[in-house]
């Protein structure tokens, strides 16, 4: 039989999809699942994007400039003016998704076996990415006491090489929903001006923060407009995730010229996601406001609901819509498997992903989940009273 490739081999599973078919066998079972597991909100794509696609007229579905239409990014070019971000088309590059502008940026900065630092827990494709790219991912642990706020500058320090091309940060952050202030940003650009890195900011929860928090972007740190990548993406601010659409922006134009050639090479980004994208972004403030609100009241029922649990923990965060949460148990993908599995509670069980999986030292995340609170308060609530139950008899419990 042929061999597989190396990098097949170590290309990690998501622990956000690989418990699906036992959620599948679960569901065919006749078992209620409250999917927790997965970033997908319940939240309406805004109507005004869904009518672009319902109404589009054009005769031939063809291919667009390979840095995406001109005319999506203008729009784009408008919609950063309103969060006080200063570009201009030619700064920007459409990819399908925020996954695809992650995979340029690594490939135009980094060869392989160089390195990016990131603080951990961090989303789980990010490795990835890493593997696909050929690249090493060097991790830099939060810890749940912080609330998994930005380590020291010492931790960053003492892991950088001569290997050391970038830091990548998720603000706010996914899987922990931590919103990093401007005194911890700006951390960060004294460190990638220092040793003349790339700060690469995946900022696709830029609209979702609670509490009177407000967030910080890359792009306003002084000093180092060329270093910034900023990474976004309409999956998340439009509850568009199938539209498959993002894009890499950054003021350093040898940079975007070496992912112009990545682009080139798979032509063009998706038309339909490019059409609902550039009419999504004329969607009412009102409907942030009412999203952000829902939101707070999830996020909220969560965090109260896991603390009141006994031997769980479950930090506040500010941004996204995520939590993870330290759960006494043995090893979080056993867990999560065994929920689909071996338990139910009246007919209902809960997904999670094991935040094993959103690591990269091993062993990290074995007492933690990452819970996605885009369920209606009323299913989370359900949710939280069948782990409390679950955990009374798991088998592997602390």
């Amino acid at each position: 039989m042929p061999a597989i490739s190396q990098k097949g081999r170590m290309m990690p599973e998501s622990p956000i999809r690989k418990l699906v078919p036992y959620a599948e066998a679960a569901r065919a079972r006749g078992v209620k699942i409250y999917p927790l597991n997965i970033g997908q909100p319940d939240i309406e794509t805004p109507e005004v994007a869904l009518n672009a696609v319902h109404n589009f007229k054009d005769k031939v579905i063809a291919y667009s400039h390979s840095a995406g239409a001109i005319s999506l990014r203008q729009k784009l070019v408008e919609y950063y003016k309103t969060v006080k971000i200063k570009l201009s088309p030619d700064e920007i590059i459409v990819a399908a998704g925020a996954s695809e502008a992650l995979l340029f940026a690594f490939q135009s900065i980094m060869d392989p076996d160089d390195e990016v630092i990131i603080p951990e827990p961090f989303y789980a494709n990010y490795n990835g990415f890493a593997t696909n790219a050929g690249i090493r991912v060097k991790p830099i642990i939060s810890s749940i006491e912080s609330g998994f706020a930005l380590p020291p500058i010492e931790e960053f320090e003492k892991n950088i090489t001569d290997k050391t091309k970038a830091i990548l940060v998720c603000n706010p952050n996914n899987p922990t929903g931590y919103l990093y202030s401007k005194e911890e940003m700006e951390t960060l650009r004294d460190i990638v001006k220092k040793y003349n890195l790339f700060l690469i900011a995946d900022e696709v929860y830029r609209e979702f923060t609670y509490d009177g928090k407000t967030h910080y972007s890359a792009m306003y740190l002084d000093g180092i407009e060329e270093n910034v990548i900023l990474i976004d993406s309409v999956s998340k601010r439009y509850s568009a995730c199938g539209a498959r659409l993002g894009w890499m922006a950054s003021k350093n134009k040898e940079l975007m010229a070496t992912a112009m050639k990545f682009a080139q090479a798979r032509l063009s980004p998706p038309t339909f996601g490019q059409v609902l994208a550039e009419a999504a972004v004329d969607t009412p403030d009102s409907y942030f406001a009412e999203v952000t609100e829902e939101y707070l009241a999830r996020r909220n029922a969560v965090v109260e609901g896991i603390n009141n649990i006994e031997g769980a923990y479950c930090p506040k965060p500010e941004g996204a819509f995520y939590v993870v949460a330290r759960l006494p148990i043995d090893d979080s993908d056993r867990f999560c498997q065994w929920l689909l599995e071996d338990f139910t509670y009246e007919g209902q069980t809960v997904m999670f992903a094991p935040a094993s999986g959103f690591y990269s030292t091993p062993g990290k995340g074995k007492d933690e989940v990452r819970i996605s609170y885009v369920l209606k308060v009323d299913d989370l609530n359900a949710s939280v009273k069948v782990l409390d139950e679950a955990l009374k008899v798991y088998p592997g419990r602390k």
